[in-house]
């Protein structure tokens, strides 16, 4: 795979940012040297390229019993279709709910019993929005055979998660391949990639001392 192309392309178009001296606000509240915005890769057609071969191949070697690719909405609708058309599947994908009128769908596309499904989705943070669309595919009383994902920020409440939920998340890059990546080519001192490295371990942490620093 062409992860290290992938990350500094990642990195040249200012879909991952860092920022070690104003720290970035989700909107979870939590405070993060590390800004990602990964709607932006379906703009840039090399990239989603290369992206699409990576998720690919993780389904081809971790889910060689995969019959069916969905999208979570709406973020991973896009990869997922170039993921199924690479690999010759069939798409599906999942609303965040239930439609409200006609069949009150929340899986579109068509699937049987015998399927199994891989979800994708952009990035994982804490991996709820995800695996709200696994439970609604096996509610809907189909298998899913796991998740694959652009990136994750290996937070632990995300490892938890998946772990409760009995769901494998292979994902193609990971916050400590950015951060080695960086470090690699020069952009942080070691005392700062120390830092970084340590960071995702306990964000919410960060952010009180952060906060209490401001004040």
């Amino acid at each position: 795979m062409q992860t290290d192309k992938i990350i500094q392309s990642l990195i040249d178009n200012e879909i991952i940012s860092i920022s070690l001296d104003k720290p970035f606000r989700y909107a979870s509240g939590m405070l993060a040297p590390i800004y990602t915005d990964f709607r932006l890769t379906i703009a840039i057609p090399d990239l989603r390229e290369m992206i699409a071969d990576g998720l690919a191949e993780i389904i081809k070697t971790q889910y060689p019993e995969a019959t069916v690719i969905g999208g979570v909405a709406t973020a991973g609708i896009p990869h997922a279709a170039w993921v199924a058309q690479k690999l010759g599947l069939p798409l599906i994908y999942v609303r965040s709910k239930p439609k409200d009128h006609g069949a009150n769908k929340q899986i579109e596309g068509r699937i049987s019993a015998d399927d199994k499904v891989v979800l994708i989705d952009d990035l994982i943070s804490t991996g709820g929005s995800v695996l709200k669309a696994v439970q609604a595919v096996r509610d809907a009383g189909y298998k899913v055979a796991g998740v694959a994902s652009i990136y994750t920020y290996q937070f632990p409440d995300a490892n938890a998660n998946f772990a409760d939920a009995d769901t494998q998340l292979p994902p193609l890059l990971t916050y400590s391949d950015v951060i080695k990546q960086g470090f690699d080519e020069g952009r942080f001192t070691e005392d700062q990639f120390k830092f970084l490295s340590t960071w995702h371990q306990a964000p919410w942490e960060w952010t009180k001392q952060e906060e209490i620093h401001a004040d």
